[in-house]
């Protein structure tokens, strides 16, 4: 009977599952993602992700512990180098699993196990969203941030009655006087003296 067995032996003796989650460590550490099914897929994030986290700390025994369970000098040097350096500030998570349906011919369930540091297509639509949530929050806290600014700037002062400052009336300018224009001297109209009538002359009665 299977009682307090909680790992899946995936119809294997011990040393067989043992050196089968070794190489498929060993794998995704250099290729940063394998195709394999999900019951493998499950047992290898149990076996590898302790060995992430003993990767963050470089030290000889580190190093030691780390090719005990991996038994392969070039992933031990990957997982040091560049993977370590990755996963540094991230606390546990490191692998993904991401499911593609079933396989054709015994319908087992296939799948990507992943690196979630090394997917640059999913990291970069994740900062996208990050950035686009940060813009709208950062806006109104600069407005929030300048609105407190602007209060310790102009303080509020109660309004005042302006004392009304006595105008003065602007004094009459002196006004030069006025030159009436003269009356333009008329010429005196000459009439056209009428003319004189010549005396109309009748003949005379001609004489029988």
């Amino acid at each position: 009977m299977k009682h307090r067995k909680k790992n899946n032996s995936l119809k294997r003796k011990s040393a067989h599952r043992k050196s089968m989650l070794a190489n498929m460590a060993s794998s995704l550490i250099i290729h940063k993602r394998i195709k394999t099914t999900l019951a493998k897929a499950k047992a290898l994030r149990v076996y590898v992700e302790p060995v992430l986290t003993r990767s963050k700390k470089d030290d000889t025994h580190s190093r030691r512990v780390v090719f005990r369970y991996l038994k392969d000098k070039d992933a031990v040097k990957e997982l040091f180098g560049s993977i370590s350096e990755k996963i540094l500030n991230r606390p546990g998570g490191y692998t993904r699993i991401i499911k593609l349906g079933k396989r054709l011919g015994d319908a087992a369930e296939i799948c990507f196990i992943e690196l979630v540091d090394f997917n640059d297509i999913y990291n970069s639509e994740v900062e996208l969203k990050k950035t686009r949530r940060s813009r709208r929050g950062g806006k109104s806290k600069k407005q929030d941030d300048t609105k407190v600014i602007d209060s310790t700037k102009n303080p509020t002062v109660k309004d005042v009655p302006a004392t009304e400052e006595p105008v003065a009336e602007d004094a009459p300018a002196n006004e030069e006087p006025v030159v009436e224009d003269a009356p333009a001297t008329e010429e005196p109209v000459v009439e056209d003296a009428p003319a004189t009538e010549e005396p109309v002359v009748e003949d005379a009665p001609v004489s029988e």
